[in-house]
């Protein structure tokens, strides 16, 4: 893991803010879903992107039934 060397205090609400240069880095735009991960005592944040429940591939993800589901896997589905 890679330090930044940025120290963020949590308000009364518990928020903290990602500072702009770290946020261009990393492609978040205001309103991006973030992931809040625990590893020990360690949180780790990471921009969401919906993959795919069965073989969790990021491409070309579609909502089916309220699962993301990527196309290969709905077409593999379909030769059932």
């Amino acid at each position: 893991m890679k330090s930044t060397g940025i120290v963020r205090k949590v308000d009364e609400l518990g928020r903290i803010v990602l500072p702009i240069e770290l946020r261009r880095t990393l492609g978040i735009e205001e309103r991006d879903a973030l992931e809040i991960y625990v590893e020990g005592n360690t949180v780790i944040l990471r921009k969401y992107q919906p993959s795919c429940v069965f073989c969790d591939s990021a491409d070309d993800v579609v909502n089916f039934k309220g699962k993301n589901i990527c196309r290969k896997c709905l077409k593999e589905m379909g030769k059932l």
